[in-house]
Order: structure tokens, then C-alpha cells, then sequence
């Protein structure tokens, strides 16, 4: 599955999520079997060029996340988790809350 995150730079150790209007990339990773299986950076969101994405995180549950729900993804938050490594881990676990109740 596919997984949107908004981040601050493109560097898959370093890169901490951000508010959208933030974000100097978007991490789309690649989650399958339980585990990461890439790391891909983007300009925007559009830059994927209409490839279905099941997920999208955002660092908080006041983000305007109707587009996503409009074009069938899910929305999660995250709690205290910034890097992609720590919020991947929440998601495996189901850590993360869901926006859109």
C-alpha cells in the first residue's frame, strides 16, 4: 500500500512530518508485509501523476484533509511521532488516529 507523508526535507533518516502548507516534500512510502518497503520524495502531491494512494498522514487532526477523503484515501494523524521511521512504526501498529470519523 501507498502512504503520503508531508515533510521537511527529502532525506528518509532526517526528515521530520510537517503541516502541509509546510512541507518542502512529500514522502510516499511503499508499506508492505508489515514493513517499509521504499521511501520515494516528491515536490507535490500531484508529481505521482494520479497513482492510488491508500493512506494519508498529516501532523495534526485540524489539517484541511477533505481532498484526501474526496479521492478515497484514508486520513491519520499522528500523536508525538515525527520521523518516518517512528510514525511507520505507529502505523504498523495501529497508533495513529483516524481523522474523519
Amino acid at each position: 500500500m501507498l502512504i503520503w507523508i508531508p515533510v521537511d526535507g527529502n532525506d528518509e533518516k532526517r526528515s521530520k512530518i510537517v503541516p502541509q502548507p509546510e512541507a518542502g516534500q512529500w514522502a510516499l512510502v511503499d508499506f508492505d508485509l508489515g514493513e517499509v518497503q521504499s521511501v520515494k520524495f516528491y515536490e507535490s502531491r500531484d508529481a505521482l501523476g494520479g497513482e492510488w494512494v491508500d493512506f494519508v498522514i498529516l501532523a495534526n487532526k485540524f489539517e484541511n484533509y477533505m481532498d484526501f477523503m474526496n479521492e478515497g484515501m484514508m486520513v491519520l494523524c499522528v500523536r508525538e511521532e515525527e520521523s518516518i521511521e517512528d510514525i511507520m512504526e505507529a502505523f504498523k501498529f495501529k497508533e495513529l488516529d483516524e481523522i474523519g470519523l
